[in-house]
């Protein structure tokens, strides 16, 4: 199969398996420069798909530094009305969200902490029944990756340049099942692979998780009514969509005053367009009460004091060490690979749809339910090949879940 015929395939792959795009359906496309001709092969495979009308927002990494670096200081703390109202139509009219991710994870690195997090909380409070939507998938979105010369060159420093770029296209085709055969029905029995092992965990109804390994020994406690769900999502329409290509996890929503212990990251965060890595985190009760790290401590601190709700976790992630991603040594500095190479965890917002009935819940339950709400959601990597996991059953039988970072049944 040759690069372009991949092209297309991604593209189709992106439309019709990733948001699932409905006859007359809007899609939105977020994305940057960089990705504009992969951009124009998914805006073309979207309307032959049916789609009713495509927009696509562009950002330029150029021009996003130079905002970050001469920008006045009160635009920060303050978030385009414009972009509200486009995120805002866009559930009302029940659209697509697809976002192309291309960031170089440097893109940032030496601008002032405070700008940074200031633009973070801004749009964060700004687009708050956005992120409701999707975060309760009220609709389709779906997160894919293209090279970006800078992130390629941050990946494979040790290629040559006219490489870089070439090395990365693979790699991604790879971990999203293109390249041989049908992509299509890879995902198609990918997602009944993941769909089986969390039927296989809420048969198990475990009350706690005890994680062990160099750096961690972390108990969470789960919710009663919690749910192990896997990358494929439902809107309250019935359309499947995957919020993530690549996807290798299952997940839920941890308790969110039931977290105690401590946990050290095993892959770099890339955060915000910096780097953050070498730390640990101490919980009490649920509430982060330590945080170092070697790199960005100063960007951690910010990102665990976003708002009051922050500092807890809203999402726990099984990923076996031995998953494509991770075999293949690649470390993407990039979450959305990075993530299914690594059991993880989230900081911040969780899941309503990880809870029985959480989609018709109210916000003012939340909080009684151990269901955690915030601004904020953001993973972080801490598998390895040396975790151990334990499910902890409701009459303190202990299971295993996790030996030597795969899965132990």
């Amino acid at each position: 199969m040759g690069f372009q015929e991949k092209l297309e395939q991604y593209a189709e792959l992106a439309v019709r398996v990733g948001v699932n795009i409905q006859k007359g359906q809007y899609l939105l496309i977020n994305t940057s420069t960089d990705a504009l001709e992969f951009a124009r092969i998914v805006v073309k495979k979207a309307y032959e798909a049916g789609a009713g009308r495509v927009h696509v927002q562009l950002t330029d990494s150029v021009m996003t530094r130079e905002f970050y670096e001469n920008g006045a200081e009160e635009e920060f703390s303050k978030y385009p009305k414009w972009i509200v109202a486009q995120r805002e139509e866009l559930i009302e009219k029940k659209g697509a969200l697809l976002w192309i991710d291309d960031e170089d994870p440097d893109l940032l690195a030496g601008i002032p902490v405070s700008r940074i997090s200031a633009n973070q909380k801004a749009g964060g409070t700004a687009l708050v029944n956005y992120r409701k939507a999707v975060m309760n998938d009220d609709i389709a979105w779906s997160i894919i990756a293209v090279p970006s010369k800078k992130w390629a060159a941050k990946v494979f420093p040790n290629l040559p340049e006219t490489e870089q770029v070439s090395a990365l296209w693979e790699a991604i085709f790879k971990t999203v099942r293109i390249g041989e055969g049908s992509a299509v029905e890879k995902w198609q029995a990918h997602i009944v692979n993941l769909e089986d092992r969390a039927a296989k965990l809420n048969e198990k109804k475990f009350k706690k998780l005890h994680y062990k390994a160099p750096g961690t020994d972390l108990t969470i406690e789960l919710p009663e009514k919690h749910l192990w769900i896997s990358g494929s999502s439902r809107t309250p329409e019935g359309t499947v969509f995957i919020a993530n290509m690549p996807t290798e996890e299952v997940y839920t929503l941890p308790s969110k005053y039931g977290v105690n212990g401590y946990v050290s990251n095993t892959k770099p965060l890339a955060y915000q367009g910096n780097i953050i890595d070498g730390f640990k985190l101490t919980f009490e009760n649920g509430k982060i009460v330590k945080a170092e790290a070697e790199v960005g401590n100063e960007l951690l601190q910010e990102l665990i004091s976003a708002d009051e709700n922050s500092c807890y976790l809203g999402e726990v992630a099984l990923v076996p060490h031995e998953s494509p991603i991770s075999t293949s040594g690649i470390l993407y500095y990039n979450t959305l690979f990075d993530e299914n190479a690594s059991n993880h965890l989230a900081i911040g917002e969780a899941y309503p749809t990880c809870y029985e009935g959480g989609r018709d819940l109210d916000e003012e339950d939340f909080d009684s339910l151990g269901i955690n709400n915030s601004i904020t959601h953001e993973d972080f990597m801490i598998g390895s090949a040396e975790m151990d996991i334990d499910g902890i059953l409701p009459d303190g039988t202990t299971v295993a879940i996790f030996r030597n970072g795969n899965w132990a049944f």
